[in-house]
């Protein structure tokens, strides 16, 4: 094995950040900022640089232009077979919870949409992610169904153990998904049937996935079913 003191810098970085995304301290979508890496390790970017280019040729680290380096989707299959459920569960939630909801329930996500519209330009997944969590947990907390609403949250558990964030991969997703959460709020608003609002929900869930695929696998998203 090894001697650390042996390696030069940029294979401890190689082996630093590794670790990490073998461990899953650094999830798929993780954004790898060179400038932090180099402080915790107190080196240049230049060796950082060197092994991220390193992790990007084994697969484990996409970099796109004007976006930067991140943890790949290594094995995105229980991500796709995720997103697939959660858009039919909490669709059914989102309109088992629709009549419930109160004007209050309604102002307080289109407040926390409006937060969302607020991060497009200074951009930042995780936190974007995380008031998209919030948003849809104001809509389909009052299900009915204590079962379903069960489903829906665990879904949601395990995508964040799958990825960090959907929006690192597909950030120009973030612009649509805002005017869908408008969509779907007006729908509620107006009483619309059920139907209209579940399919709105389960459409707007699932047109993230289509987005993913449409990125990282364009050849298979040619067959996407319509979920």
């Amino acid at each position: 094995m090894t001697d650390a003191t042996s390696l030069s810098k940029s294979q401890l970085a190689y082996r630093w950040v590794r670790e990490r995304i073998t461990n899953h301290e650094f999830t798929p979508g993780y954004r790898l900022v060179l400038g932090t890496i180099a402080g915790e390790l107190n080196m240049s970017v230049v060796p950082v640089r060197e092994a991220i280019r390193q992790l990007e040729a084994e697969g484990l680290v996409t970099f796109e232009r004007n976006v930067g380096a991140h943890v790949s989707m290594v094995d995105d299959t229980q991500y796709r077979f995720s997103m697939q459920a959660l858009s039919i569960l909490e669709g059914t939630a989102t309109a088992l919870a629709a009549r419930r909801l109160t004007a209050d329930d309604v102002r307080q996500a289109r407040q926390i949409n409006e937060l969302m519209i607020g991060r497009l330009d200074e951009f930042e997944p995780r936190a974007f992610t995380a008031l998209n969590q919030q948003f849809h947990s104001v809509l389909f907390a009052k299900c009915a169904n204590p079962r379903m609403l069960e489903l829906v949250e665990s879904e949601w558990a395990r995508l964040g153990h799958l990825r960090d964030s959907t929006f690192t991969f597909v950030p120009g997703r973030a612009q649509e998904s805002v005017r869908e959460h408008e969509n779907i709020l007006v729908l509620i608003e107006t009483g619309a049937p059920l139907g209209e609002i579940e399919k709105m929900a389960r459409r707007h869930r699932s047109a993230t996935l289509d987005a993913y695929m449409i990125h990282e696998h364009p050849d298979e998203a040619l067959g996407l079913p319509a979920f």
